[in-house]
């Protein structure tokens, strides 16, 4: 049985959606995608989970950042892997993430900023030339706490609602730190007294960046396939300590239940 507390790691993933070439599951923040030498102590990965779990072999087409929680879609077999990766590629599937952060950020707008590759100790990256990248994002929800973290006597946050319009690596948490609303829990591109107070008053030692839907036309008949994953136990823990509504699931989310089982 899978056990959705966030940031527990089981011995199998929440499916969201599965047909004979496509599963999308439910990656819980903490979680790798894949093998990484960044990581070297995880042993852990959600490929091999899920190969585990359904008893076969399983294609990663597009990936989370391993603080991230929510959609992840695998393919079944090359061809379709190779498919779904290409619409990934070409901008053809629609993201929707969600994601608390530092200050309150106008009520919606574009943040079209360049970004240059993402450089580490493992993987360099091939240039320096930045890149277009744009995210579109709607406040969705704000809170004023009484705490001094920087030099006002409190301390704002909001929920917001992002739509990456391109694909760059972590994209979404540098074009927030960028327009200085950065991610909370997020740090690298954080602020650690911000993280340090949700950690402390709220329990929250998780980045607080979901991908809570994925919509993309099926890479064999074609059909609009449209997922929704929750964001987590934080996200609605906090909600309910601040009063916000998270956004309900849409009413026709996936086109067919969630019912992978493993091969004989």
């Amino acid at each position: 049985m899978v056990n959705p507390r966030e940031g527990y790691i089981g011995t199998q993933l929440p499916i969201l959606y599965s047909d004979d070439a496509v599963v999308v599951v439910n990656k819980p923040s903490g979680l790798l995608v894949h093998r990484s030498p960044i990581d070297r102590h995880e042993t852990r990965f959600a490929v091999q989970m899920l190969r585990n779990q359904l008893g076969r072999r399983v294609y990663p087409v597009h990936r989370l950042d391993k603080g991230t929680s929510g959609a992840l879609a695998f393919a079944l077999d090359r061809e379709m892997a190779a498919a779904l990766a290409a619409a990934f590629a070409g901008r053809e599937v629609s993201k929707t993430y969600l994601a608390v952060v530092r200050g309150w950020p106008e009520e919606s707008g574009i943040i079209d900023h360049e970004l240059a590759a993402v450089r580490d100790e493992y993987a360099l990256p091939r240039d320096d030339v930045a890149r277009p990248a744009r995210t579109s994002y709607r406040r969705l929800a704000t809170v004023d706490l009484p705490f001094r973290v920087d030099r006002y006597p409190t301390s704002r946050y909001a929920l917001v609602e992002l739509h990456p319009e391109t694909g760059r690596r972590h994209q979404l948490r540098r074009h927030l730190a960028h327009v200085s609303h950065p991610i909370i829990g997020d740090s690298t591109y954080g602020k650690g007294r911000h993280n340090r107070l949700f950690a402390e008053l709220y329990g929250v030692r998780r980045m607080m960046l979901a991908c809570t839907g994925l919509e993309f036309r099926h890479p064999s008949g074609g059909q609009l396939i449209g997922i929704h994953a929750s964001p987590g136990e934080e996200f609605a823990s906090l909600a309910v300590r601040f009063g916000w509504q998270l956004p309900p699931a849409p009413p026709d989310a996936g086109v067919t239940p969630a019912s992978a089982s493993p091969s004989p």
